[in-house]
């Protein structure tokens, strides 16, 4: 099949949607599937730049979310290239600009177009002039407008499922959770991240990576900081990413008196994320905005346990301490990463992992996709 991805948000922005996209276009392409990506251009990438069967289109910054783009023009060139590459489906990332291109693509070709719902955008309208303009009311007629004539979604979790049928969506939903391409996160690194962090080997590290933005709840772990110092001896919370909030984090450290017991360390190279997982004694997230969370299961696959919030997805991947817990409260959060950290280091057993790992592995989640595109050909 010749596949075109459309989406706004594609590397070198670091995102979970972004690493979705790039998990699935390589597991496609090991499947013997051409895969076409149209995105926004971005900043980090020069115009000269040739990068093979990605195709940039004229961008500018979001209002509320500059660090991500979307298209001003590229409407009638997308559908100029989409013809000559004869690409038999459209799948679209994103419900704004490129989304909408993408569709009108499908449409002018006469080809399928399906859809994956990565955002839960009722969890961010406090973006949009501090939650006063957008209710959830406009975010189910905006939904239902752009699934309106797709031939199907795909919801990586049961929990974006049931909310788009709330939403009364009609098109038929496959639960599809965005696979782990585990050689990335096994590769190797030759530094000590230890050591580079200042940090013996011996330290109770716990770990949260993410953006760094209000709706991740990172605020929660540093709240539990000040209990967990008392009772976990030269305990080390390292938060790594970049985001909006990073200022006003290491701000609420410092107020909390915490600030010797959190490192900020910025953006995790790619090569280097399956490091930092594995040094870690424990990954905790206080996120409860997840369609899925990449980063737990990421996580997982290196062997290290998590700690996270409770939710339909995480207590089905958690569904055993040898994984991990999740928890409703703060009191529940705090003990659940005392009681780990002192049960003394441990990774998740190999031969438990081994099973998991094929769960969500990027080759299941390439074949479920594959599936869905031959169903969805099939029927149009």
């Amino acid at each position: 099949m010749n596949i075109g991805i459309f989406t706004d948000t594609y590397f070198p922005q670091i995102s979970g949607v972004a690493t979705s996209i790039q998990t699935l276009k390589n597991s496609l392409e090991n499947l013997g599937h051409s895969v076409f990506i149209f995105t926004t251009t971005d900043p980090k990438i020069s115009q000269e730049e040739f990068e093979p069967n990605i195709f940039r289109f004229g961008s500018l910054p979001f209002v509320s979310f500059t660090d991500r783009r979307v298209v001003y023009r590229g409407l009638f060139h997308a559908t100029e290239i989409a013809k000559e590459l004869n690409l038999d489906i459209v799948h679209t990332q994103t419900e704004f600009s490129m989304g909408w291109i993408g569709k009108y693509v499908a449409k002018s070709l006469k080809i399928p177009v399906i859809h994956t719902y990565h955002t839960m955008y009722e969890d961010y309208l406090h973006y949009v002039l501090n939650g006063h303009l957008l209710k959830p009311v406009h975010v189910k007629r905006f939904a239902r407008a752009f699934l309106h004539h797709t031939k199907g979604v795909v919801a990586p979790s049961l929990r974006v499922k049931t909310t788009l049928q709330s939403y009364g969506v009609k098109q038929p939903i496959e639960i599809i959770p965005t696979g782990i391409e585990l050689s990335s996160l096994s590769e190797s690194y030759s530094g000590d991240l230890r050591k580079e962090l200042g940090l013996a080997e011996q330290t109770p590290v716990i770990l949260t990576l993410s953006r760094i933005s209000m709706e991740k709840k990172i605020s929660r772990i540093l709240e539990a900081m000040p209990k967990l110092v008392e009772s976990v001896k030269n305990i080390v919370l390292i938060v790594a990413g970049d985001g909006p909030d990073l200022k006003t984090l290491k701000n609420e450290a410092e107020s909390l008196g915490v600030s010797d017991s959190v490192k900020f360390i910025g953006a995790v190279p790619h090569e280097k994320v399956g490091s930092y997982y594995r040094m870690a004694d424990l990954f905790v997230s206080a996120s409860d905005t997840e369609a899925q969370g990449l980063t737990y299961i990421e996580a997982m696959a290196t062997g290290t346990k998590c700690v996270v919030f409770s939710g339909e997805y995480t207590d089905r991947l958690f569904n055993t301490p040898e994984y991990g817990r999740t928890f409703t409260d703060h009191e529940e959060m705090y003990q659940e990463i005392v009681d780990y950290l002192q049960e003394g280091p441990g990774k998740i057993n190999p031969e438990l992992l081994e099973e998991k790992l094929e769960e969500i592995s990027a080759d299941t989640f390439g074949e479920k996709i594959e599936k869905f595109y031959q169903t969805v050909i099939e029927e149009n």
